[in-house]
């Protein structure tokens, strides 16, 4: 599936309606610099799936502008063409005020929808104040879309849990607008969810959809079982749908993917190349001479890097053999500082680093390289290439699009790709070395059968990897979900 194939298929599908996607991160933000203004395209795993979508087919992009200079490059409406050398679609920019962006973003969002969903043992915090401002950005953002379509037919495309009421608003306005909701994140058993003091009016807020997606099966019965024991509906267990009001909510497993063929021909680019002689030259080349492990994240409780940096220590210990002949480089980007969690988190990882480092470095060798920044899209390609086992080690995570990107990255065929059981990815990739992040001693142990791993087993295991990546890439995953939506409207009415 490409491009191509996705946008004939949206178009018969849409029957000339308007394409509105909803995100709260933007695809590209304009920051300010020295020299002006410089446009940066987040490395975030969603954007990367989402953009060939927006791209093949035209339409509205609304969300957030976060960036410093995002108010100086758009019209009088907040909006703007793009990308910039190529405008395919228009990204409409929706400004919130640090009130709105604390109690929406980090409170409802992160400080309790998050942590909620993530079975990681971090206890959420739920606060009526936050609430109330959810739902006044849900509001917000329900005026952008209905602005951008007007009078005309519309199929509304709204990703994650930032806009859990969003999809009820758009029908209280407009019942003639298709709107489609896929949830980014795991959706965690019945007794877990119970504990939302607003869960009724969340899960109505979700019914609002025609179709909601999840990554996978487990999800979706986890979602059936949650509305099915806390609100009245009708659940279709059979045909997986659940009616609220007699209106239908189809509920599917959609698993997420990325552009395999655009990764394939960035990772060779000379933006790539750029970022690769960057790590080099910090790295101070020490790298070259090694067995490189790569990690690249969010620096985010759910992504287990504790836990990876504590396994390769034992690791470092229970195989000595290993010492100056591996390293770890880990990428990782801040975020959501402004929560005491994530700067604790960064509190922890700085000195995990300086701990382990100082018991295991030589005068020429130091084993973990914990590199702090806002890494671009290039600069997690260029890592993914350079890696000869790339750690996703996620406590609990929907996807996870970095062990994708590493697998369809390496056109070399070679590299190992240790992924945690607990991650999405792993129903897909069984080829990869699976482990439970929980478990340091099975972790370390993993570690080394990578180091050790002949070649022939790495190309096997990369090839398998990598036919399953090419037939199932984002085109695919769009496909699905809009052909869903073209099945869906001749099964509706009361079974």
């Amino acid at each position: 599936m490409n491009a191509s194939e996705l946008a004939v298929t949206v178009s018969r599908v849409s029957s000339g309606a308007k394409l509105i996607m909803v995100s709260n991160r933007e695809p590209y933000i304009h920051e300010r610099e020295d020299e002006g203004i410089r446009v940066v395209r987040p490395a975030s795993g969603m954007v990367t799936a989402l953009e060939p979508i927006v791209r093949a087919v035209g339409g509205t992009w609304i969300a957030h502008g976060a960036g410093s200079a995002d108010r100086l490059v758009v019209d009088e409406k907040g909006r703007i063409p793009l990308p910039p050398d190529d405008p395919r679609f228009v990204l409409r920019r929706v400004w919130l005020s640090k009130q709105e962006e604390k109690g929406y973003y980090h409170g409802m969002s992160n400080n309790a929808l998050w942590p909620l969903c993530h079975i990681v043992y971090k206890r959420p915090y739920f606060s009526r104040s936050d609430w109330e401002v959810y739902k006044a950005v849900n509001r917000k953002f329900c005026g952008a879309v209905l602005e951008e379509a007007g009078n005309d037919p519309a199929i509304v495309f709204i990703q994650d849990y930032h806009f859990a009421l969003l999809s009820r608003m758009i029908k209280d306005e407009r019942p003639d607008i298709q709107v489609v909701q896929f949830w980014h994140i795991p959706w965690p058993n019945r007794e877990a969810f119970r504990i939302f003091p607003w869960e009724e009016e969340l899960l109505d807020g979700l019914l609002g959809n025609d179709l909601l997606g999840f990554h996978i099966q487990y999800h979706c019965n986890n979602f059936l079982e949650t509305v099915g024991r806390a609100m009245e509906s009708l659940v279709d267990y059979e045909n997986f749908r659940i009616f609220r009001g007699g209106h239908p909510t189809y509920v599917r497993p959609f698993p997420i993917s990325v552009d395999y063929e655009q990764i394939q021909k960035d990772v060779d680019s000379p933006e790539a190349e750029k970022r690769k002689r960057r790590f080099l030259k910090e790295l101070e080349g020490e790298i070259l001479n090694t067995t490189l492990y790569v990690g690249a994240d969010r620096i985010d409780y759910t992504k287990g890097i504790p836990e990876r940096f504590k396994a390769f220590d034992l690791m470092l210990s229970r195989y000595p053999e290993t010492k100056t002949k591996v390293t770890l480089l880990q990428l990782a980007a801040p975020s959501r500082t402004a929560i005491a969690t994530y700067r604790k988190l960064n509190e922890e990882l700085d000195e995990l680093t300086e701990e382990i480092n100082w018991r295991h470095q030589t005068e020429e060798w130091v084993p973990i390289r914990f590199l702090r920044d806002h890494h671009d899209y290039y600069a997690v390609l260029a890592a993914c290439r350079m890696a000869n086992v790339l750690l996703v080690t996620s406590l609990h995570d929907g996807m996870n699009l970095v062990a994708k990107e590493f697998v369809s990255s390496r056109s070399d065929g070679d590299g190992v790709l240790l992924l945690s059981q607990y991650a999405g990815a792993s129903r897909e990739l069984p080829d990869a070395v699976q482990v439970n992040p929980f478990d340091l001693d099975q972790m370390a142990d993993a570690m080394y059968a990578a180091f050790l791993m002949p070649e022939e087993e790495r190309r096997q295991r990369m090839e398998r990897m990598r036919s399953i990546l090419e037939k199932n890439n984002v085109y695919q995953w769009g496909e699905n979900i809009f052909s869903e939506v073209e099945r869906t409207p001749s099964l509706e009415g009361m079974p």
